[in-house]
Formats: C-alpha cells, sequence, structure tokens
C-alpha cells in the first residue's frame, strides 16, 4: 500500500486505534480433530468452508486497549495520510527470546491492501533489532484471513491453546524464525 507509515503509538493515538472496526467476517474456519488411542493423541486441523459468510467480534474487548497499552513491548500502528488504519500489540513471549504479536487488526476499509502485511513486516525488523529470536502470532481458528497471511508470509504452524482467548476460543500459533 503506498504512503503506508507504521511508528510506535502514543497515548493520544490510543483511542483512535480502540475505534477501529475489529470484526471480521469469514467463510471458512479451521476446525480441530482429536483422537486419543491408548498410547496416542493425535490433534489435527482442517479448513472447512461455512455453509454461509460469519461474522466474528473480535475475541478481545477493544477498549482494554487504553489500559493495558503502556504494559505492551511496544503498540506499532500503521497510518496512511497520518489516518490510523491498523495496529499490533507486541508482548514479551512466555519463553526467553521470543515476542508475540498478540493483536494485529486492520480497519475493514483497508484489508487486503497489504497494512497487516506491513505491521507483520515491522514486528520482525523490531524483534531482530532487539536479538530476539522468534516472533509468534496468535490467531483464533475462525480466522482464516490470519491464517492465510500467516501461511503466506512464511510462518509456521506452533501449536494451539483452547479456551485461549476471554471469549473461550482456541488460539492458533504461527512463529518466525528470526536467528
Amino acid at each position: 500500500m503506498n504512503n503506508l507509515t507504521i511508528r510506535a503509538a502514543i497515548s493520544s493515538d490510543i483511542p483512535r486505534l480502540a475505534s477501529l472496526d475489529h470484526h471480521y467476517s469469514t467463510d471458512y474456519v479451521w476446525q480441530m480433530g482429536y483422537q486419543a488411542g491408548q498410547d496416542e493423541i493425535a490433534i489435527s486441523f482442517r479448513e472447512v468452508r461455512l455453509p454461509r459468510p460469519m461474522r466474528v467480534e473480535y475475541p478481545r474487548d477493544p477498549s482494554r486497549l487504553a489500559d493495558e497499552w503502556n504494559g505492551k513491548l511496544s503498540v506499532r500502528m500503521a497510518e496512511v495520510s497520518e489516518e490510523p488504519v491498523g495496529y499490533m500489540c507486541l508482548v514479551e513471549g512466555p519463553a526467553a527470546g521470543s515476542v508475540w504479536v498478540t493483536d494485529l487488526v486492520v480497519d475493514l476499509r483497508h484489508r487486503r491492501q497489504g497494512v497487516a502485511t506491513g505491521l507483520l513486516g515491522a514486528a520482525r525488523d523490531w524483534a531482530r533489532e532487539r536479538r530476539q529470536g522468534r516472533l509468534f502470532l496468535e490467531m483464533q481458528t475462525k480466522n482464516h484471513a490470519a491464517v492465510s497471511l500467516a501461511r503466506k508470509l512464511g510462518l509456521v504452524f506452533a501449536g494451539y491453546s483452547d479456551h485461549y482467548f476471554p471469549v473461550q476460543d482456541i488460539a492458533l500459533f504461527f512463529v518466525w524464525e528470526l536467528a
């Protein structure tokens, strides 16, 4: 996207970022399969087409950003002509040398224009500058666009966690090895 600028958010940006359209719509989900045997447990995910598009609300309350943004390693925002069009939050990962993208939001009007790709590239650069070895991206199993983007950019599936989000959805984790 031309004229895309990515920078660190400041306190006066937070209300505008929280007001971006966080919901998304999807025609596909990643469905989890579970099989347990005596000596084995098998978990699989497969892409499933839904019978009709489904509107999905963001898994976290966007208004919490105002209270939590100072506790993040960084909140990076994307702008076009000084208008906020997206943001991401970076937090320290549970494993040494890892950074997690916990929120990746692009306003509805600016999706599919390279904003999320720009934000993730900025996150990768930010983590590399700080000598971090891995960058993780988390998303709901319903977020087909984020799964597709992660795979397109070369992030590798790294696991999942059931009941991860406040809305009790499953989280999928993808990772970039940076070292």
